[in-house]
């Protein structure tokens, strides 16, 4: 059953979602002074100054298995924090796009062929939403095309593969949580190739997870809290959509709840595969959101909602994007905290 957690763990784990390596054990970890529960011991947030998002740290700490792992779009929101949670399952060969064009097919397999990984993981994406209302075919090369790729040689090592996908699937036409099993009917070119990857994925025959995601932040790359924070401290105003929900989440919180489940495909058998989503708990809107971090990094800006008819952009996004994360925590026993715990841990 799932033990007493109160609000401020990281994500809960379940007594029977254990890995079965003989060598892994859960133990209390620390993150800040908060407790939470774990599979390995992840290095604890770097010191810095008030306000200043973490910047995160390098792997890691100790072995608990033996697998060799490869993992792609490593210089990404996700695939940069999962170098570190990934590393005590094993060897990492992490790459990014000075290693491999994603768009060739048989750099891919080679690829895959020499690392011989018994664990793929793939972040790597094409995520530039509007952009890809121009770029189409690079969208769905990389978006739909390489997991397709990955798969298949995951399929011919018989290694599992986890796989990232997006809220974006969605139209938004909902006004509650979406279920792995709603109805996926994408807007735009990013959402139809997010989609096309999950499909190509799945149709490959091998062992596959597939976690879609929603609004992901961090303290690198591009994403919205480093946007708004830029702008709030050059302008002092700034409109923000109000009328497009969803559940903001740390990528650090991603790649944390995506290391328990690598642990389970590599230590058990008695994992289903399928889709799964794996976000924040709550929900807010992108101008609450933008409230919530001026407040959180002492930013005295001021935010003035508007509507999405008010911002118009090349790519239609979902008005409601918040995704149920029941199915992942009955299955792999994980379950990340609200977005507000989170947010407040990105500035401690």
């Amino acid at each position: 059953g799932w033990p007493s957690f109160g609000r401020e763990k990281a994500f809960c784990v379940r007594e029977d979602a254990r890995p079965a390596a003989r060598s892994t054990r859960f133990h209390t970890g620390w993150h800040r002074g908060n407790a939470y529960v774990n599979a390995y011991a992840p290095r604890p947030p770097s010191r810095r100054g008030k306000g200043e998002p973490d910047q995160g740290s390098a792997p890691t700490e100790r072995v608990l298995m033996d697998a060799e792992i490869l993992l792609t779009g490593k210089n990404g929101q996700v695939g940069w924090e999962l170098q570190r949670t990934l590393a005590p399952l094993g060897r990492v060969t992490a790459v990014d796009v000075e290693d491999v064009d994603l768009t060739d097919a048989a750099a891919v397999r080679d690829l895959a062929r020499r690392v011989r990984p018994r664990l793929i993981v793939n972040p790597a994406a094409y995520t530039a939403v509007d952009k890809a209302e121009e770029e189409p075919d690079l969208a769905r090369a990389i978006n739909a095309a390489a997991p397709g790729i990955l798969a298949e040689e995951a399929k011919a090592l018989g290694a599992p593969m986890i796989h990232y996908s997006t809220d974006y699937v969605f139209d938004g036409a909902k006004r509650e949580p979406y279920a792995e099993e709603d109805a996926p009917n994408p807007m735009g070119v990013y959402g139809r190739t997010k989609l096309a990857g999950e499909e190509a994925v799945r149709a490959s025959g091998a062992r596959t997870v597939v976690l879609r995601l929603c609004w992901v932040y961090g303290a690198r790359g591009r994403n919205f809290m480093l946007t708004m924070l830029r702008l709030g401290r050059e302008r002092g105003t700034v409109r923000v959509v109000d009328d497009q929900i969803g559940s903001p989440t740390w990528c650090r919180m991603i790649a944390e709840g995506s290391a328990h489940i690598a642990a389970r495909l590599l230590g058990r058998d008695d994992w289903e595969e399928g889709v799964y989503h794996l976000t924040a708990a709550g929900q807010t809107s992108w101008c609450g959101f933008a409230r919530a971090l001026f407040a959180a990094h002492g930013v005295p800006a001021t935010v003035v909602p508007i509507t999405t008819a008010e911002y118009p952009t090349p790519a239609r996004r979902p008005a409601y994007s918040v995704l149920s994360n029941r199915k992942v925590g009955e299955r792999f026993g994980v379950a990340l905290p609200g977005w507000e715990t989170q947010l407040g841990w990105v500035v401690e």
